[in-house]
């Protein structure tokens, strides 16, 4: 039954990436960026239900407005779980970009990409971060670095929360927690050595999958916060939040 359910959702999730693709190719072009982004959103929240994924929210997700989201790194389904709550910019590191088809996604997605061997990466990141907040965007980050089984978090790099520092944007800690029949599901992060085609494996073939999204309460700089206390004050709601129980 797995493998059927497999075979399926594979086919339709191919079909919908292709169209993806030549949206982005044929389309893209001659539409205005809210356009893109609107349909960049209808995409992915397409993408999640083909996958079998149910998106839970929970709180208060800033909805208008610039806004940092952060949040806990568990799959490369998370830039598509967020999107389809709200089309975001999400700062990933530029490897991605090399994978086989999820880095076209992902670019697609409005994706700003970080190269961490170049001298001046944050910075540019940064820059770019700065850019989408003049314009009222969304941006994602993931400041663990990489992912994890999504029991906990790891130590969160502040050096890209400077650009909403900077900036004077709200932050709010996201956390993702993700679930198969109401119960913690550590087998459906992609981390380790594991690879995308078992990972996809993994999750295609799987049944009552939900992503829960806790929205938390955003952290306001205008009391003088530095950069390493938003860091702090984040990891340390969406890790008290990752470690509750499924709601």
């Amino acid at each position: 039954m797995a493998l059927f359910l497999f075979l399926f959702r594979f086919v339709c999730v191919s079909a919908w990436v292709l169209l993806g693709l030549l949206t982005e190719l044929v389309v893209f072009p001659i539409l205005r960026r809210t356009q893109r982004r609107r349909i960049v959103g209808a995409w992915s929240r397409g993408l999640m239900w083909l996958c079998g994924v149910r998106v839970r929210c929970l709180g208060d997700p800033v909805i208008r407005g610039a806004v940092l989201w952060v949040a806990n790194h568990v799959s490369w389904v998370d830039i598509f779980v967020l999107n389809s709550v709200r089309t975001t910019s999400f700062v990933a590191k530029s490897d991605i970009r090399r994978w086989p088809v999820i880095g076209l996604l992902v670019a697609w997605a409005g994706t700003l990409f970080i190269d961490r061997h170049h001298r001046h990466a944050v910075r540019d990141a940064g820059r770019q971060m700065r850019a989408c907040f003049d314009q009222g965007d969304a941006v994602g980050l993931f400041p663990e670095g990489t992912t994890t089984d999504g029991a906990d978090v790891r130590p969160f790099h502040a050096g890209l929360f400077d650009a909403a520092v900077r900036a004077g944007v709200p932050t709010q800690p996201v956390a993702l927690r993700f679930l198969r029949r109401g119960r913690r599901a550590p087998e459906l992060a992609f981390v380790g050595e594991q690879t995308l085609v078992a990972n996809l494996w993994c999750l295609l073939g799987a049944w009552g999958v939900t992503v829960e999204c806790e929205f938390l309460a955003p952290i306001r700089t205008a009391d003088g916060l530095s950069r390493s206390d938003v860091a702090r004050c984040a990891q340390a709601a969406i890790g008290a939040a990752v470690r509750a129980e499924p709601k």
